[in-house]
């Protein structure tokens, strides 16, 4: 995540409204570890990475339905669900996401701002 909070700073500071996907835990052989983040702005701009490209469209679309939402989701992918499996996690392994929006007034912006001082 903190590979991308330069970046995100920049979307802050010009007022854009995004979603942040974060791999908070795995089980068994995945591509990225806890911590690899993904985020999407308002106009579908996407930064990071969260698998090496296995579950990243379904985890994009995640992304954009918080922002229409406003609520954040926690998703599992894995080798036995058969949505993970249909975008390609066939790594045997699952990756469990938090995917935030983080609106103009948003708490995450002040986190954010803190981790680059």
């Amino acid at each position: 995540m903190l590979d991308l909070a330069a970046e995100l700073d920049r979307w802050t500071e010009e007022g854009r409204e995004y979603a942040v996907a974060t791999v908070v835990a795995v089980g068994g052989s995945a591509p990225r570890g806890p911590g690899a983040a993904l985020a999407v702005d308002g106009a579908g701009t996407v930064i990071g990475s969260v698998s090496g490209g296995c579950v990243e469209g379904a985890v994009y679309e995640l992304c954009r339905q918080a922002l229409r939402t406003g609520d954040s989701v926690v998703e599992r992918f894995g080798y036995s669900d058969d949505d993970a499996f249909a975008v390609g996690l066939t790594c045997g392994g699952t990756i469990d996401m938090l995917i935030t929006p983080v609106g103009g007034q948003a708490p995450a912006r002040t986190v954010l701002a803190s981790a680059l001082t």
